[in-house]
């Protein structure tokens, strides 16, 4: 099971800006192990961010993205005490949600 999600929101002005650290390996099924037999590929496929109850990103994910991915956004008419809530799906079926308020 992948870590938790570490989710920051801060208003700045009228816009929160969101940081997220995804713990995942994100292998990309190309490098090999130290008996040389292919690490099969584990990466994040989609992920889906609410602010507020509204959907802010619904976004698709390769194997180009590093391990331990961290994406970040700001997003107009959020206010102090919205709840943002982070999801993804991975290409072998594990899925994560957490959440965080806007500070």
């Amino acid at each position: 099971m992948a870590d938790p999600m570490k989710i920051r929101a801060q208003m700045k002005g009228d816009v929160a800006e969101v940081r997220i650290l995804m713990g995942h390996a994100m292998e990309t099924g190309q490098r090999k192990d130290a008996a040389g037999k292919a690490i099969p590929a584990h990466f994040i496929q989609s992920m889906t961010v609410d602010v507020g109850g509204k959907r802010v990103v619904d976004g698709q994910i390769g194997t180009s993205v590093s391990r331990n991915p961290v994406f970040g956004f700001k997003v107009k008419g959020a206010k102090a005490g919205d709840k943002v809530v982070v999801s993804w799906v991975d290409n072998k079926g594990d899925k994560r949600t957490d959440e965080a308020a806007v500070a």
